[in-house]
């Protein structure tokens, strides 16, 4: 998928339709870093039950300073997007204002919000292992154990550098500290088969084709591989691997989530705060996670069937807000290990 030449596209749309109707009532605009069809099932929920129109701009990169250059004319009013660095990264680019809203209080768990209130958690996804089914019989595998030299020249990952693999660095650092998690992370580069290169799903595709035996990535990918009717490739890529949940010290995966907030100069507060009150509901949550392959961050709720498929998820409690203050310090790690420069290196 081109995903510039779509941000461009709906840019040029939105710029048209923002002339005559981001003042208006009865509407919502949001910008997202998701893309439209991920988010677009529960956008039309949110009009159904509530009258109120959502209007959305996609873009692949620059959100932040979008709504930054548009200054206190941004259309904007909620921003929705995935991984905590990138909420983090709004509230730093000062883009988001607090909402100490009840219901969103009392749905999403305080581990998945912002202690100032300025971004939440809707859905979650659990960082884990791909692994083989034809040649990996173990049916557990702690994060440690991707260190042990049984596994050398089996793993497959994307760069480390990708904010994905940086929160789950991060989480392992506030897990372990930074000591043991850069020992770690030299063993976890001295079982690469290969050079990290790729998204979450081509991990799975050389898992596939032989070149590892397991891998590291969300669960919501291979929902989407497993129903991938359009890329039948895919299909084959996630029939062809079980997935693991590595585990911390603790007994707990790690989890990083989709969130959302309130833009700092919302035009349409009152109908943004409908909307974030509904994406918290748990009709939203569940029909989100149900779409995308995800987890609702609400306790209680369920995943879907597929989800459910993978095995049960003990995600950790550690509050993300908590693990985002060591991402420069897992960038810096992964440049001085160099990791990205692959196992021979």
């Amino acid at each position: 998928m081109d995903l510039k030449k779509n941000s461009v596209a709906a840019a040029i749309a939105l710029a048209t339709l923002y002339a005559g109707t981001a003042y208006a009532e009865g509407v919502v605009n949001i910008y997202t870093y998701r893309q439209p069809a991920l988010i677009q099932p529960v956008l039309d929920a949110f009009t159904a039950e509530t009258g109120i129109k959502t209007e959305v701009l996609f873009l692949d990169k620059g959100l932040e300073e979008r709504v930054q250059s548009e200054g206190t004319n941004s259309p904007v009013d909620v921003i929705m997007t995935v991984d905590i660095s990138r909420l983090t990264k709004a509230k730093e680019a000062g883009i988001t204002q607090p909402l100490n809203d009840e219901i969103i209080n009392a749905n999403i768990p305080a581990e998945y919000r912002d202690p100032d209130g300025n971004w939440f958690g809707l859905t979650s996804r659990a960082r884990v292992i791909y692994a083989s089914k034809e040649r990996v019989k173990d049916t557990a595998i702690t994060y440690a154990e991707l260190a042990d030299p049984k596994w050398k020249g089996k793993i497959c990952m994307r760069s480390g550098q990708h904010d994905y693999n940086l929160g789950l660095f991060s989480a392992a650092i506030a897990h372990w500290g930074p000591e043991k998690t850069e020992e770690w992370m030299k063993g976890l580069k001295a079982n690469l088969g290969r050079k990290p290169d790729g998204g979450d799903r081509p991990q799975a595709g050389a898992i596939f084709a032989g070149e590892c035996d397991i891998a590291l990535g969300y669960t919501y990918y291979v929902g989407l591989m497993m129903t991938n009717d359009k890329e039948p490739q895919e299909k084959e890529w996630g029939n062809a691997i079980n997935v693991i949940f590595p585990t911390f010290e603790n007994g707990k995966t790690h989890v990083n989530v989709s969130g959302a907030a309130l833009a700092k100069n919302a035009p349409n507060r009152d109908n943004a705060v409908k909307l974030l009150q509904f994406l918290a509901s748990d009709e939203a949550q569940k029909l989100y996670a149900e779409k995308n392959f995800e987890y609702p961050v609400e306790r209680g709720l369920e995943p879907s069937d597929v989800v459910k498929s993978f095995g049960t998820l003990n995600a950790d409690t550690l509050p993300l807000a908590d693990i985002a203050k060591f991402r420069k310090q897992a960038s810096e790690m992964v440049d001085r290990v160099g990791l990205d420069d692959g196992p021979s290196s």
